[in-house]
C-alpha cells in the first residue's frame, strides 16, 4: 500500500470507520465536524446509515463488507491517514474488516470507541461481536475510550465508582490495549473524573457535571477530538487535555436542538476564533 504524504507543515488526516447519524449529533457527522473545528482533515468509512434524531434510533442500514474496506482502501492508497477512529461496528463481520484494515497500516495510532449502545438506549453492537472486538481491535488501540457500561461489558467487572473504572482500565490494559481514557460521566456524584490510564501511571481529567440533557454524540466527539490530535503530532495527553477540555465546551454551548439528547455545539472554536462569541 502506498500512502500519500502531507506536506512538511501540514498534519492532521483522520481517517475515521464509523456509522451515520442523520441527526447530526453523533456518529461520521459528529466526527467530520470535530476534526474539522479542531483543525484536522477529515476522511470515513461509513459501516452503516442509521435512522436517528434526538430521540433515538429507529432504523440501521448496514453497509456490505465489502464497500466498507473499499473505502477505507479508496483513502489510504491516495490521501493516506496520520490516525484512525473506529465508532459504530454494529457486528463481528464489520469489526474483523476493521481490524484487517487497521492492520495493513500498523504504523498508523488508532482510537477504538467501543460503541454499543445510542444515547437512547438501541443496541448499536452484537452480543456476538463483543468478543471480536476483544481479540481484535482492543489490541490494536493506541487509545480505547469506554464509558462505564461499555467497560463493565468489555471486562465482566462492575463499573460504578472511580475505584471501579481505575480497575477496569488496568484490565482493558491488560488485554492488550496501549492506553486507556476511562470515561466517567456514568458514575455518579457531583463531579464527572475521567481516567486516562497507560502502564505509565494516570491523569485524571475532572470538571463540575454539566446539567443538561444535549449530551448525544460526546463520546464519539471525544473519540474524534483524541484521534485528531495524535494525527496532529500532540503526545497522548496532551491530545486528550485537548479533546476533552473541547467536549466540555461543546456541551456548555449546546444549541438547544430536539426534544431529547441534543447534540453538541461541534464548531464553538470556529465562532469563538473569529470573533462571535
Amino acid at each position: 500500500m502506498t500512502q500519500a504524504s502531507p506536506s512538511p507543515a501540514y498534519r492532521g488526516r483522520v481517517l475515521v470507520l464509523a456509522g451515520s447519524d442523520s441527526g447530526g449529533g453523533a456518529g461520521i457527522q459528529a466526527d467530520i465536524k470535530t476534526i474539522t473545528a479542531l483543525g484536522g482533515y477529515a476522511a470515513t468509512a461509513i459501516t452503516a446509515v442509521t435512522v436517528q434524531n434526538t430521540l433515538g434510533v429507529t432504523g440501521v442500514h448496514p453497509i456490505p463488507l465489502d464497500i466498507i474496506e473499499a473505502q477505507a482502501r479508496a483513502v489510504l492508497d491516495d490521501i493516506g491517514a496520520d490516525a484512525f477512529k473506529t465508532g459504530m461496528l454494529g457486528d463481528a463481520a464489520t469489526v474483523e474488516v476493521v481490524a484487517r484494515v487497521l492492520d495493513s497500516a500498523k504504523a498508523i495510532p488508532a482510537v477504538i470507541d467501543p460503541v454499543m449502545i445510542a444515547k437512547g438506549g438501541a443496541s448499536l453492537l452484537a452480543d456476538q461481536a463483543i468478543g471480536a472486538l476483544k481479540s481484535l481491535l482492543i489490541p490494536r488501540a493506541a487509545l480505547l475510550t469506554p464509558n462505564a457500561p461499555e467497560a463493565a461489558a468489555l471486562t465482566g467487572l462492575v463499573v460504578e465508582t472511580a475505584d471501579d473504572l481505575r480497575r477496569a482500565g488496568e484490565a482493558l490494559l491488560e488485554l492488550g490495549a496501549h492506553a486507556v481514557l476511562m470515561k466517567g460521566g456514568h458514575v455518579a456524584g457531583e463531579r464527572v473524573v475521567d481516567l486516562l490510564i497507560t502502564r505509565l501511571g494516570e491523569t485524571a481529567f475532572e470538571g463540575e457535571r454539566i446539567d443538561t440533557r444535549h449530551t448525544h454524540g460526546t463520546g464519539c466527539t471525544l473519540a474524534s477530538a483524541c484521534a485528531t490530535g495524535l494525527a496532529q503530532g500532540l503526545s497522548l495527553t496532551e491530545s486528550v487535555a485537548r479533546a476533552w477540555n473541547y467536549v466540555h465546551e461543546a456541551m456548555l454551548r449546546a444549541p438547544g436542538f430536539g426534544a431529547g439528547h441534543g447534540p453538541l455545539d461541534h464548531a464553538w472554536p470556529l465562532r469563538v476564533e473569529g470573533g462571535r462569541k
